[in-house]
């Protein structure tokens, strides 16, 4: 155990603050803990990894694609519409220069056959601008500090 690791994580005062902790579990694997959730993440096998999980890097992309479905799964409930055959898929390619970054993120938003062509643009317009994508476009500030 290191010395972090017997000290307990202080964490922020705001109450609008959301909190999740990444525990080692082995090797490059760690378990990410949010509100009694638990994912886990590692690296692939030719990275060094054991491949038991996405990686990060997979794991940004599918917030993304997962906030993009469920604006557009709330647009189709807002209008009495189904949600049967919603798919959003997210490609990335990696930047080729450094710092190590995705470089590139397609999302493709397939919308329910029984959706008119109609509802398509306010679909995507409702869609482009979940939290992830806005979150994105306007980045946050990020702190990175060692706890001694």
């Amino acid at each position: 155990m290191t010395e972090t690791a017997r000290q307990p994580v202080t964490h922020p005062q705001d109450p609008s603050a959301h909190v999740l902790d990444v525990t080692h579990v082995e090797g490059d694997a760690y378990a990410v803990d949010i509100r009694g959730h638990r994912l886990l993440v590692d690296q692939p096998l030719e990275a060094g990894g054991k491949d038991t999980a996405p990686t990060p890097t997979e794991l940004f992309a599918a917030s993304l694609a997962g906030c993009v479905a469920f604006y557009a799964g709330r647009y189709l409930d807002r209008h009495g519409l189904h949600r049967t055959g919603l798919r959003v898929r997210a490609e990335f390619t990696m930047a080729a220069d450094r710092p190590a970054r995705i470089g590139r993120v397609q999302v493709t938003v397939v919308p329910p056959p029984a959706l008119s062509a109609q509802r398509h643009a306010a679909l995507l317009a409702v869609a482009s601008h979940c939290t992830v994508h806005n979150t994105l476009q306007d980045p946050p500030e990020i702190n990175i500090e060692l706890q001694t």
